[in-house]
């Protein structure tokens, strides 16, 4: 992985085996020659974020060691970084999509189903900037996937290419699950319009939130949209066996569908 530094970490999530983690080293690492995260709007500051290993995302994943495993249920994780979740429910059985924006998500979960020795798992490309979910990506400018002129079924079943930014998460799904990705404004509502899109009239919504100030917002957009709400509290002190947080696991149904 040239042109930043990295490192491995054994990663604990109560209730499965250590994950191997490769990680970016810092957050201070930056590449990206052709300008592919530019072109989807990740700035240099924000360019790491995707490749760090994120407290609500260790909580993510603990929810998702929890939860039991259903035949047939279809699972998607937004903005999923190193996808510490998805591996977690990958690991377990689970039907898993993982999604990011980032060009290099699809690299890093690759490394890290080695690492753990996992078979291959679907991964999309997921950017909700748009109302529609569509990449802002001039197609002359962008890779062209190898096969981007063959059918497409409706999720693949191998790990896509590094350079494939143009495979957009489709279909949808029973569980749709994030961490913190309220940590920037959405004035034109469009992760709850990309939630809306993909859940099915049963799914489950669960975001993982370090009470950012953008969620009273997006609670109404979701409630709009015909969702409804509950919380529960995550804060905790640090303890011999886990570190500190603050935080909440906000859950979106619709009226009437059924609890997992």
């Amino acid at each position: 992985m040239p042109g930043y530094l990295t490192k491995q970490e054994s990663i604990a999530v109560q209730g499965v085996a250590n994950l191997h983690i490769r990680s970016l080293f810092d957050n201070q690492q930056f590449a990206d020659p052709l300008g592919l995260a530019a072109q989807v709007g990740i700035s240099a500051a924000t360019w790491p974020l995707f490749g760090l290993l994120w407290p609500s995302g260790a909580e993510l994943a603990a929810h998702m060691a929890l939860r039991p495993v259903t035949v047939g249920e279809r699972i998607l994780e937004i903005g999923c970084g190193l996808g510490l979740a998805s591996l977690v429910g990958h690991r377990r059985g689970a039907d898993m999509t993982a999604s990011d924006c980032h060009p290099l998500a699809a690299q890093f979960l690759a490394e890290n189903l080695r690492l753990n020795g996992m078979g291959p798992m679907k991964y999309r490309h997921g950017l909700w900037g748009t109302v529609d979910g569509q990449l802002p990506t001039d197609p002359a400018a962008a890779p062209t996937p190898p096969d981007a002129t063959a059918p497409q079924t409706n999720e693949p079943t191998h790990p896509l290419p590094l350079n494939d930014g143009s495979v957009d998460v489709c279909g949808r799904f029973d569980l749709i699950m994030g961490s913190d990705v309220l940590y920037e404004r959405d004035d034109s509502g469009g992760l709850a319009h990309f939630i809306e899109e993909h859940a099915t009239a049963s799914a489950e919504v669960w975001i993982v939130d370090p009470h950012r100030g953008n969620r009273p917002a997006f609670n109404r957009r979701m409630t709009h949209l015909g969702f409804d709400l509950t919380e529960q509290r995550l804060d905790r002190l640090a303890s011999l066996t886990q570190t500190a947080y603050k935080g909440r696991l906000l859950t979106y149904r619709r009226p009437g569908a059924t609890t997992h």
